[in-house]
């Protein structure tokens, strides 16, 4: 089966560095924009009466070359195997992901702004579906392996100079994706600056005692 993309996302992570883990845990704005055969409204007639959808997208950047059972997760530090249908590692057979993510407004130019993606800028949409809370939602289920890093944030320390130069909207969000402590866990080098890109500015930042530390935030 050939599969092509529907839309693509617009938001501030242009790079894989930084990029929320999870959806739903980081209150940022994306906007999903429709490829031109796409565009039209019948398609979404409706849509407006849920709160949630699922995205079916592609790891555009994963670069995947035949096929391994084993992948290492970031979360364990790089140096623990698991077998790949047991994470949501990029590194699959066939590169695809799957997020929910509110609805915060379907344009009127057939595009839908949402909250909570977990996807870099451009990435490629191949499929939406409405999210239902009656089959899509099991509370009781086991989290496995990532059941510890549920609910595991790092203090941040943004100094307010350096909050300023982010546009209010975005601090929070920007603030719960640097709570997540964006390396991967076998990087633990206190003296080490890290930098985040993020919409037109360049976030850096070092981490210490479990605190992520803003140092600097530039433009470009």
């Amino acid at each position: 089966m050939n599969i092509e993309p529907i839309a693509h996302i617009e938001n501030d992570f242009k790079e894989k560095f930084g990029i929320p883990r999870q959806s739903g845990i980081v209150e940022l704005n994306s906007r999903i924009v429709f490829e031109p055969q796409y565009c039209d409204k019948n398609a979404l007639r409706g849509l407006s009466e849920f709160t949630h959808i699922w995205l079916i997208w592609g790891f555009s950047e994963a670069n995947v070359s035949g096929f391994s059972p084993t992948v290492r997760p970031p979360r364990l530090g790089g140096n623990v195997r698991k077998g790949v249908f047991a994470t949501r590692s990029p590194f699959r057979p066939n590169s695809l992901g799957l997020s929910a993510v509110k609805i915060v407004e379907i344009c009127e130019d057939c595009s839908i702004i949402v909250s909570g993606a977990d996807l870099m800028n451009k990435t490629p949409v191949y499929d939406i579906k409405p999210y239902l809370r009656y089959t899509d939602s099991i509370p009781e289920a086991s989290n496995g392996w990532a059941e510890e890093f549920i609910g595991k944030t790092s203090k941040v320390d943004f100094p307010k100079e350096l909050l300023l130069k982010i546009p209010e909207e975005k601090r929070k969000g920007l603030i719960q994706a640097l709570s997540q402590d964006p390396r991967p866990q076998y990087q633990d080098a206190p003296e080490r600056v890290y930098t985040m890109s993020f919409g037109e500015q360049q976030i850096s930042f070092r981490i210490e005692n479990n605190a992520v530390i803003v140092v600097d935030v530039t433009e470009g």
